[in-house]
């Protein structure tokens, strides 16, 4: 199994009002690290979307355990979970510069047609996908 890693610096936009990132910059935090993963395995995201198809999210899930504040750093851990040929399921940890279990989440892709949005075998119309998925799965 791969893991992907990561850094990732806290900017001042990224925070709110009370001085920590808001909830939602998690979600680019993963999407940055899902997509150096896949670099990471030979699989660019551009080629993908080159060859007609894209990767919607279709669930997220999210824990917080502790807050992250401008000036720190984040290490994104990134791997695949699972994966059974038409759903991809990305696991996260983010991790403090402590050492210390920041949050935790996960996301559920399938690939799709760009023209039409409708699903894909990935092991027939991306059998490079496929195999790096395969080769790198929990």
């Amino acid at each position: 199994m791969f893991i992907c890693e990561v850094e990732v610096p806290v900017r001042y936009a990224e925070t709110d009002a009370m001085g920590i990132v808001h909830h939602a910059n998690y979600l680019v935090w993963f999407e940055l690290a899902r997509t150096k993963y896949l670099d990471d395995i030979g699989i660019s995201y551009p080629s993908i979307e080159s060859r007609g198809f894209l990767i919607p999210v279709l669930e997220v899930n999210l824990t917080y355990k502790k807050p992250f504040r401008y000036g720190e750093t984040a290490l994104v851990k990134t791997w695949i979970e699972q994966y059974e040929g038409l759903k991809v399921i990305y696991n996260y940890e983010i991790y403090n510069g402590q050492g210390e279990l920041c949050i935790e989440g996960s996301t559920s892709h399938v690939v799709v047609k760009k023209e039409n949005f409708k699903p894909i075998n990935i092991r027939k119309h991306l059998p490079d996908l496929h195999t790096a998925c395969e080769e790198n799965k929990r």
